[in-house]
């Protein structure tokens, strides 16, 4: 097995560029011909669209958009290629949303992590991700498919069975939420059962550290991805296990929550990603993940931009004095004052009141020039604090609910 999936992980930042200006431009043209895009991506030049800064003249897709196309023209709202029975399969997700899949080659891109995983053929692998109604365990058997490898669609329970399902197979390797492995593993020594796992291919949770170390003392190299039920996969770890490597097959920009306008390299903000799948053509869908881009590439060899990894939720609406702040009202305020280059809006108690203070990144003294800004956009009257650029955290953060709910 080679070590890459294939070539596209390795080529030169030119090349990638290359291809892009032709791949993205047919992908938005691709798109604006669906309905569900009519009223954004009408009268578009999709050819002017052919690399990562030209998306962010577009405006940005949300969850909650799509829920309010499905509800108006069902199932898919009208983003999709193909009519409901074009697809292999449906999912409903949490909302409810309704998500297409396919069966085709690696079609969530989920066989790239796997294979940087050392998954491949003579593997079995466990997945323990869920079949029912959820795409989860669907992706990523298409994505063993892919790498040639065999599979015990276990879903989650049963662990006793699951447990003798996996010596009596031979199981190699784990697919799964992190810490659902050390549950199999704990049973099988409680039974004094040995399993042959070596390799676990994680998602869905929080891969902590202490969890990680704990599997490779067990003798298990354990990476996750990040990926969601609408896009496929987003970015994986490889074993340099130096933040996650961008699929090759979407487009990533981390943008200030709450708008579509890109951060500065390395500062944290929104996920947002552009799906060159023809089937599904998502165009800038925000997450409402938290991340930031890593300076330059992994030492595995592959050349694509890395993200730090799963920081956090990008939605903080906040309920302060009664009245909801969301993160795009804070964006309003920056966006009123070219003079303010980040804002952040903390939420505090003092006795038994709630305590808005708003901090704005500015050379400016003059307190009493936002005063009537933060009352038109935010609906409150709040303290204002000025402090010096480059001085908020570099966090993501634009509400801090600094409450205590005890």
């Amino acid at each position: 097995m080679s070590s890459y999936f294939d070539a596209l992980e390795t080529r030169s930042a030119e090349e990638r560029a290359s291809w892009l200006a032709t791949a993205l431009p047919e992908q938005i043209a691709r798109a604006a011909g669906l309905p569900g895009y009519a009223a954004t991506l009408s009268g578009v030049d999709a050819a002017s669209i052919d690399g990562a800064d030209a998306l962010a003249a577009l405006p940005v897709l949300r969850k909650s958009d799509l829920g309010a196309a499905q509800s108006e023209a069902s199932p898919f709202g009208g983003f999709t290629a193909h009519a409901a029975h074009g697809f292999a399969h449906v999912f409903q997700s949490p909302g409810p949303i309704y998500e297409p899949g396919g069966t085709g080659h690696d079609w969530w891109r989920m066989g790239r992590f796997l294979n940087a995983c050392g998954i491949g053929r003579g593997d079995i692998v466990q997945n323990c991700f869920g079949y029912h109604l959820t795409p989860a365990g669907m992706i990523f058997e298409n994505g063993a498919r892919a790498v040639g490898a065999a599979v015990l669609p276990a879903g989650t329970g049963q662990t006793d069975l699951q447990v003798l399902a996996a010596r009596d197979i031979g199981v190699t390797a784990y697919a799964g939420t992190p810490d659902y492995l050390k549950v199999i593993l704990d049973r099988a020594d409680e039974q004094g059962i040995a399993l042959g796992i070596t390799k676990a291919a994680v998602g869905g949770g929080a891969l902590f550290p202490s969890l990680r170390q704990e599997y490779a003392d067990r003798g298990i190299t354990c990476l996750q991805c990040y990926a969601t039920a609408d896009l496929g996969n987003i970015a994986y770890e490889s074993n340099a296990m130096e933040g996650m490597i961008i699929d090759e097959h979407v487009i990533v920009e981390i943008v200030t929550p709450g708008t579509g306008n890109p951060v500065a390299p390395g500062d944290v903000g929104e996920v947002v990603v552009t799906s060159l799948n023809p089937d599904y053509p998502l165009i800038r869908f925000a997450t409402g993940d938290l991340s930031a881009v890593m300076p330059g590439e992994s030492p595995c060899g592959r050349t694509n931009m890395r993200i730090r990894g799963w920081m956090g939720r990008a939605d903080q609406t906040t309920k302060i004095k009664g009245m909801f702040v969301r993160p795009e009202q804070v964006a309003q305020v920056v966006a009123r004052h070219e003079e303010v280059a980040r804002a952040r809006v903390i939420a505090s108690r003092e006795g038994e009141m709630d305590v808005m203070t708003v901090q704005l990144e500015t050379e400016s003294q003059d307190v009493d020039r936002y005063a009537g800004t933060v009352v038109d956009l935010l609906k409150l009257k709040g303290r204002i604090e000025l402090v010096a650029k480059g001085s908020l955290p570099n966090d993501g953060k634009v509400i801090d609910d600094q409450r205590v709910y005890e």
